[in-house]
């Protein structure tokens, strides 16, 4: 059997025209002439290297198509009958309300979390609400990477940002909602680390926290973007980005007036960094101000994920997000989104043994949070329990981005009395249909009455993850997540086994 997709995807309305496919090629077993054109080849053959990118971006989503041959799902969660673990064996306090799922990390900083939870890093679509139900829920988020490019006002003078007014309002759409728990956090790659915005986020906008990216787990090089001209090409060098063929070049220009130059493309730089580079990097941003710094990293070589964990600990990092293939958001190659990284549960078994040899080494371990591809409460409870107390927390990005979504979509057809059919049974008003909008104002008082309804759906969607969460862990007996491990997990299938007993890689 084949593993990966047929020559058909969602990432750009492709389709096989075909029943019939060859499994080794994905493409139509019968391939004719007459073929108008519909899958992945015939669409490379009219718009070539574009085709590496899905088109369909913008006010979308895109992730991983693969069904990859070992994931949570090879898992079913056990249970138990007798006893309680992490509380007094009594009615009063055994049951599925004490469950204790909050937490707290860090080095230097103590950051709380209400529940187990973290929104990696976007910066697309409804990011206020994304941003705002996280605060709401008392978790922490992340301002994606290249974020300055969605500021028109955004000024660079000798190769520094000294305006980007628009982070403000990023900030700040945590900021206003933050009760004490989680934390707003400002993603850097090599081109926002050469420009300055950790400076920039920590001295002029206040930031506390600064993640920095080595990849994710559907992109694990950079974007490359094509230009439509060569003055684009020159603005974007301009501002220090690195274009292809160099738009300067005495060639490139003689090529571009006869009508004969190829497509400029504007690359991001791959992440280089070491040790000699960041361990003083971090202490310098933590000079200026910086509370908590983040790294982001990929299912990469099991060594160089045990790089980045050593690295970590050296620096004092706060907590690693590490991002297996399964997941994916925004731009990135197709065939990367589905051919490339650890699967999510590989890598956190690979992570976890790094992790366990370090400590007996006596060396500070960050705190670790695992995201790509995780949408509901069993997959989160599974990676908690697979984490052995290891893992702090679990990443959900394009799920929480479909809530922000969905809940903003559906709060405007309710105020426009345009009440979806399925959501009648429960009102037709934002009060009546917003189960959770109660527990808010619990918190904040009748001003949440008020809230988006983006954030508020942000919020109930991790609220339904969490109440799930201590469903599981009260069915193992269990009412406190920092008791979870392996033994709460049930393997399905020999794959499930061999990953387990540590023999899945060999």
């Amino acid at each position: 059997m084949t593993y990966s997709p047929k020559l058909s995807s969602a990432f750009n309305d492709t389709k096989n025209r075909s029943t019939y496919i060859s499994p080794q090629s994905g493409m139509c077993s019968f391939c004719t002439e007459e073929c108008a054109g519909t899958c992945e080849i015939c669409l490379a053959a009219v718009i070539g290297a574009q085709a590496v990118y899905p088109t369909n971006t913008g006010a979308n989503q895109v992730a991983s198509e693969k069904d990859y041959p070992i994931d949570y799902s090879h898992f079913n969660i056990n249970g138990r009958v007798f006893g309680a673990v992490g509380a007094n064996a009594t009615y009063e306090e055994a049951n599925i309300f004490n469950v204790k799922i909050a937490g707290e990390f860090g080095k230097f900083n103590k950051v709380k979390l209400a529940m187990p939870l973290l929104l990696p890093a976007l910066i697309k679509m409804n990011w206020e609400d994304y941003f705002g139900g996280a605060a709401m829920a008392g978790v922490c988020c992340v301002i994606g990477e290249d974020a300055r490019n969605k500021d028109p006002e955004l000024q660079i003078k000798d190769g520094k940002i000294v305006h980007f007014p628009a982070l403000k309002n990023m900030l700040d759409a945590f900021r206003k909602y933050y009760r004490g728990y989680g934390q707003i956090i400002v993603q850097c790659n090599i081109e926002d680390d050469m420009l300055g915005v950790p400076e920039y986020a920590i001295k002029v906008q206040g930031a506390e926290a600064i993640e920095l990216k080595f990849g994710q787990g559907a992109k694990g090089t950079q974007p490359v973007i094509r230009l439509k001209d060569r003055e684009e090409a020159l603005k974007k060098q301009e501002l220090g980005g690195l274009i292809f063929p160099d738009p300067s070049a005495p060639e490139v220009i003689k090529a571009y007036e006869d009508g004969v130059c190829p497509n400029f493309y504007y690359y991001s730089r791959l992440p280089l960094w070491d040790e000699e580079y960041l361990v003083p990097r971090i202490e310098e941003l933590r000079n200026m101000g910086a509370k908590n710094i983040y790294f982001k990293m990929a299912g990469y070589d099991p060594v160089d994920l045990e790089k980045v964990i050593r690295l970590a600990s050296k620096a004092g990092v706060d907590m690693v997000t590490f991002d297996g293939a399964g997941g994916g958001s925004g731009y990135s190659p197709c065939k990367m989104m589905n051919e490339w990284s650890l699967p999510t549960v590989a890598m956190e078994d690979a992570v976890c043994r790094i992790v366990e040899r370090l400590k007996k080494e006596g060396l500070w371990i960050p705190a670790i949070t695992m995201t790509g591809g995780f949408a509901s409460e069993d997959q989160v409870f599974k990676a908690l329990a697979y984490g052995d107390g290891d893992v702090t927390a679990i990443g959900l990005g394009r799920a929480a981005m479909a809530a922000a979504m969905s809940g903003k979509k559906i709060g405007e057809m309710i105020k426009s009395g345009n009440v979806p059919e399925n959501l009648k049974k429960y009102g037709s008003t934002i009060e009546e249909i917003y189960g959770d909008l109660a527990d808010l104002r619990a918190i904040y008082g009748k001003e949440a009455n008020d809230f988006s309804p983006g954030a508020i759906g942000v919020f109930s969607y991790l609220n339904k993850l969490a109440f799930g969460v201590k469903h599981f862990a009260a069915l193992n007996r269990k009412f406190d997540i920092s008791y979870l491990d392996k033994t709460d997990l049930i393997p399905l299938t020999r794959e499930a086994r061999d990953l387990i007993k540590g023999r899945w890689f060999e």
